[in-house]
């Protein structure tokens, strides 16, 4: 298998090649959660927010392997931007070492603190015990949910997203199978398992694709020397991604957790409320794929570049990244504020879900390029290891300025669900400027500054 060098070419072509099967990949994978809403739709309002409050207590398990994956594509980029690649060889398998260690640790933590994180943010009844069920089951996803986003690092390091993208494919249409036979069982065979079989299809296909990923990097050239002795626990190499993978990890466990935050204050407004606020993110994810795609491509192509020490070319990569993504966003803004409506009755035929659903889209829509800049500041710094100040941004975005604004918004101002919104939308907004400002003290100790986009410099 070939690996990309992204230290050479037209950055505009990298992005086109990493970019497209990246958001391709995460397409099918937000298709993916958006078919398990549709299906837990067949179980009422309950079961859909129980989908949701389930499914958020268990991505907090699953950061760690997305700060894995962030720590992987940064560190080996790097090494592979220094033509270093013993050092490349070896970081991926302390990492793939690593990620099996903290697998075992996060299936622990789920058994104890799941149900509790899950009872903080629902009151007792038929969606609890829903979302109780689905999390139970969903806990033997998390080997899938971990192993394969750290072995996704090391390919996205290599300038492979497509392998990523073939995986998720083949989960969608797996899943889309599985759900059903799962739920409903086959008549006067087999039985369903009901709501559950939803959580059983995803560990089936995301176990999958975990393997898959893994059989792909260790294909790759770079691993053909690899000797059993490089998995051995080094303590200075897992120091090394660990201070990487840590401040990505918790930042994406404070974006995930800022949910319990939302869906705290939402819990007295009903369980409609809740099941909308779950759609409402499902559907807003898939017009963030685009951007989405273009800032995972920005950290291989910052780090390699980054790495060969050829600042110039991370910032075009940056500048390249944030407007595209930009672009893109308010492209949607006319679906997402006309057409909340229509995209909520796919998932449910509750008048009150429907209308909660299409308010919480109107917000969003609004906020969307807001949220393309973030992550585009938030790869810039994973790709010059300066990772800890995503975390950060993330304490006072999805924490601090959550809980503020909402507490400000929705309770002293007595605005109820709207006030939850305006919260949101302010945290987001104050949350960027302070990203501004870091990602530009960053870049001037470590590239120079930012400047202006050198590909419009040229004209």
């Amino acid at each position: 298998m070939i690996d990309t060098d992204l230290t050479e070419g037209p950055i505009s072509g990298h992005f086109r090649r990493l970019a497209i099967p990246a958001a391709v990949g995460m397409l099918f994978s937000t298709l993916y959660n958006v078919v398990d809403t549709f299906y837990a739709g067949y179980f009422g309002t309950q079961a859909q927010a129980g989908l949701t409050i389930g499914f958020q207590a268990f991505f907090i398990l699953v950061a760690i392997g997305f700060g894995l994956s962030s720590a992987m594509s940064a560190l080996v980029g790097n090494a592979k931007g220094r033509k270093d690649a013993a050092d490349a060889r070896h970081l991926a398998a302390q990492g793939i070492g690593l990620g099996v260690m903290a697998t075992l640790v996060m299936v622990a933590i789920g058994v104890f603190a799941g149900p509790k994180l899950i009872a903080v943010v629902s009151e007792p009844g038929g969606y609890r015990d829903a979302g109780l069920g689905y999390f139970s089951w969903l806990i033997f996803a998390l080997p899938g949910f971990i192993m394969g986003p750290t072995a996704n690092g090391i390919l996205q390091a290599r300038g492979d997203t497509r392998s990523l993208q073939r995986a998720m494919v083949v989960a969608f249409f797996v899943n889309v199978g599985l759900n059903p036979l799962l739920m409903f069982g086959i008549p006067g065979v087999i039985g369903g398992m009901g709501f559950n079989g939803i959580a059983l299809a995803t560990i089936i296909s995301q176990s999958g694709v975990a393997i898959y990923i893994l059989w792909q990097v260790f294909g790759r050239s770079m691993m053909q020397d690899l000797k059993w002795s490089e998995f051995a626990p080094v303590p200075a190499k897992y120091a090394e991604i660990i201070a990487q993978a840590f401040p990505s990890a918790f930042a994406l466990l404070v974006t995930f957790s800022s949910g319990f935050i939302i869906q705290f204050a939402l819990k007295d407004h009903g369980e409609a409320a809740l099941a909308a606020y779950g759609i409402a993110m499902r559907v807003e994810q898939l017009f963030l794929l685009p951007a989405l795609g273009i800032a995972i491509s920005l950290v291989p192509i910052a780090a390699q570049n980054f790495g060969a020490g050829q600042s110039e070319r991370v910032r075009e990569a940056f500048h390249r990244c944030w407007m595209l993504g930009v672009t893109g966003t308010l492209l949607a803004f006319p679906f997402l504020w006309f057409g909340g409506a229509l995209a909520a009755r796919v998932f449910s035929d509750d008048a009150e879900v429907i209308r909660v659903t299409a308010l919480f889209l109107k917000v969003e829509a609004v906020i969307l390029p807001l949220y393309v800049v973030l992550f585009a500041i938030n790869s810039l710094l994973q790709a010059l290891r300066n990772a800890v100040w995503t975390m950060w941004l993330g304490i006072y975005r999805q924490w601090i300025g959550m809980a503020l604004f909402i507490w400000l918004f929705a309770y002293v101002f007595d605005g109820g669900m709207t006030g939850v919104r305006l919260g949101i939308a302010a945290a987001v907004g104050t949350g960027l400027l302070l990203g501004i400002w870091v990602g530009v003290r960053v870049a001037r100790t470590q590239i120079g500054g930012l400047g202006k986009p050198p590909f419009m410099a040229k004209g």
